[in-house]
């Protein structure tokens, strides 16, 4: 742990990147995932279990969070940390998403956004300042800028205009932040899926000198090809001595490739959301515990893993509670969903220290297409 951010970056291999973020608050190992914490709660998950699983560091929501509790009640109280019982860093994003995407009723203008709120239908101001001032309040310790993100497929004039918009926040948004020091702002690339857009946008946010980047807008229904492409064309124009952050991605597969092109950090609600709908994330690939097949079968999940819910509870037991809809199944499968991926991020970690990157992506994958075991 450091008094300021400090981005180390320890080894490459090929494209991949082996480093490490220290804050105050603690050491984020990077390729990291980070667990998304939206209202300040992983759902179905104690953040006692999500730190055993691995995680540094987690993610919380600027848009829900402002809405209930409050951002002012969280300072009140104390901050985020102290409220949720975690001592570990965490990332809020900008709010900017859910705005766009949750938000029945908006009006968008260069002094930010005007919403109405998906839970009361009361109405709500979003300005990049604002944006700053509600992570500020909430205590995270990476901040992100507000920025528009723009739904795939969408009109070049449409794209190129919000990525204008979104620089033009992301200056606001820095002076905003100031000197805070121990913590981190990080601006956000857009640009949609069009190269010269994207490079622009990498280009000018470069000159601003943040503590970090991240890439947004590729995680709205666009296919896998693209997304890569995008990060192809994007993070040779990041400055190589800071973090790079794929925003909202993704399955496992999305994150062994983005790795193979540079990315460092990932959050996604994948794990968390799948877990509660009966779907596990394996070494084998993915496995539907509602399917019969599962209804007699006393193996674990994976009977390799640390993680209790994978190794000592059986597929029956969790076909059972899932169709049962008991609670305890999206709690299991979630907390087993939550290990996997932090086990992948660790056998990532591990494969780019010891030069082996592309040996263990290719082993993972086939291990993956091999599929599930056979049925009982």
């Amino acid at each position: 742990m450091t008094e300021n951010f400090q981005f180390t970056l320890e080894k490459t291999d090929a494209g991949a990147r082996l480093g490490e973020i220290s804050m105050p608050r603690g050491t984020i190992r990077t390729p990291a995932f980070m667990p998304v914490g939206t209202v300040g709660t992983v759902k179905a998950m104690y953040l006692d279990q999500v730190r055993e699983t691995g995680a540094d560091i987690i993610l919380g929501n600027t848009y829900h969070l402002m809405l209930r509790p409050t951002a002012e009640r969280v300072a009140r109280l104390g901050g985020l940390h102290k409220l949720i019982r975690w001592e570990h860093p965490i990332l809020t994003d900008s709010g900017g998403f859910q705005v766009m995407s949750l938000s029945g009723l908006r009006k968008l203008d260069e002094q930010g956004v005007t919403f109405k709120s998906h839970v009361d239908g009361s109405l709500h101001h979003m300005s990049p300042e604002r944006s700053i001032e509600i992570q500020g309040l909430l205590g995270s310790d990476i901040q992100m800028q507000l920025d528009e993100c723009v739904a795939l497929p969408a009109e070049p004039k449409e794209i190129e205009r919000a990525m204008e918009m979104s620089l033009r926040w992301a200056e606001r948004c820095k002076v905003a932040f100031g000197e805070q020091p121990g913590k981190a702002m990080f601006g956000i690339v857009q640009g949609g899926d069009i190269p010269a857009l994207r490079i622009r946008s990498a280009e000018e946010l470069t000159k601003l000198d943040l503590k970090g980047y991240a890439v947004g807008g590729l995680a709205v229904g666009e296919p896998q090809d693209v997304m890569l492409n995008m990060l192809k064309e994007t993070l040779p124009v990041l400055p190589v001595e800071k973090p790079r952050y794929l925003m909202g991605v993704g399955t496992p597969d999305d994150i062994l490739k983005s790795v193979a092109r540079g990315i460092d950090m990932f959050d996604c609600v994948m794990p968390t959301r799948s877990g509660r709908h009966g779907l596990a994330f394996t070494r084998r690939g993915k496995v539907n515990i509602r399917n019969a097949r599962h209804a007699e079968d006393m193996r674990p999940l994976d009977e390799q893993s640390n993680c209790p819910a994978s190794r000592d509870y059986s597929r029956a037991y969790l076909h059972h509670l899932v169709r049962a809809n008991e609670a305890l199944g999206g709690m299991l499968l979630s907390w087993h969903n939550l290990a996997y991926y932090q086990e992948l991020m660790q056998g990532i970690r591990k494969a780019i220290a010891e030069g082996r990157f592309a040996d263990f992506m290719a082993k993972t994958m086939e291990e993956w297409a091999r599929g599930d075991l056979q049925p009982v």
